[in-house]
């Protein structure tokens, strides 16, 4: 297979085989493998009716292929290419296909890591009994206490919208964060081709005229929206509930589901997301060849 970097260009071929993919995870939307290609040095290749995704750094390793899964002759890929060291971030519904195709040609592994948390929509916007009681309180205080107004999100809030992303960096330490310092270079690549990106949707709080919270999301399929990147201002307690259920409201039952991607591991990330209280669980596998 002939591997290439991710090239904004080929951006429509590659929705054209999301859209033909059984289960999207969030890992897969074009504007994720675009934001992250330099991170990650990501490559493609377009080959058996597939687009294979092919990670260098820090080490190397396979995606999932996006594509119509159940058309393809798994037998015969597996029987012609040689995938080692093996893929990652494989979603649930592939892996029970290779499962099912490869015999004990392959090892299948949970990653808990990378599972997306899925949540209902009207419930993040209704936040109505005991379970969201603290976020519905949260939400009221920032409103009580801040004159705010909620606005979608355009191309001509970018610059501001930049500039709250490096105040959010000082405020983090991004300097001392490898992980914070490359999802702050994926952000920046991100609204540096926001044009290239007609499906990005958005939205940001502004407290008496300057942003105090964005959000950055994408659709993923017909019922789910995908949230990437979302980031306030601390001095404004409860901006993070605002802005969550706000860009929610706005979206008017556009979506049933919102994916709010993965923890990575990180015990804090583990500990908010689960206080959203997912309604599932888009769940994602390591795949090797076995010794």
């Amino acid at each position: 297979m002939d591997f290439k970097p991710i090239q904004i260009d080929r951006a429509e071929d590659y929705h054209q085989h999301l859209k033909s993919t059984p289960q999207a995870a969030s890992d897969y939307s074009f504007a994720n493998i675009w934001g992250w290609a330099r991170e990650y040095g990501l490559e493609w290749a377009f080959s058996y009716n597939l687009v294979w995704i092919r990670q260098n750094e820090p080490q190397p390793v396979y995606w999932a292929p996006i594509g119509p899964w159940e058309d393809i002759d798994w037998s015969a890929v597996f029987g012609r290419e040689d995938f080692s060291p093996g893929f990652k971030r494989v979603p649930e519904t592939l892996a029970t296909l290779w499962r099912h195709h490869s015999g004990d040609q392959l090892r299948i592994e949970e990653d808990r890591d990378n599972w997306d948390y899925i949540y209902d929509v009207e419930e993040l916007v209704a936040l109505s009994g005991n379970r969201f009681h603290k976020k519905k309180n949260l939400l009221n205080q920032f409103k009580k206490q801040n004159d705010y107004r909620f606005e979608s999100f355009s191309a001509a809030m970018i610059e501001e919208a930049l500039a709250l992303q490096d105040d959010w960096c000082t405020w983090r330490d991004c300097e001392d964060s490898e992980v914070l310092s490359a999802e702050n270079r994926a952000i920046q690549r991100v609204f540096v081709a926001w044009k290239a990106f007609p499906e990005l949707l958005g939205g940001v709080i502004l407290v008496e005229d300057i942003i105090a919270a964005y959000t950055i999301a994408e659709p993923l399929d017909e019922e789910t929206v995908v949230i990437h990147f979302e980031k306030g201002c601390p001095a404004h307690k409860g901006v993070y509930q605002a802005i969550n259920q706000m860009f929610l409201e706005s979206l008017e039952g556009r979506f049933r589901y919102v994916n709010r991607e993965q923890d990575l591991g990180d015990e804090g990330l583990r500990k908010a997301k689960l206080s959203y209280h997912p309604v599932a669980y888009n769940k994602k596998f390591r795949v090797f060849y076995k010794d």
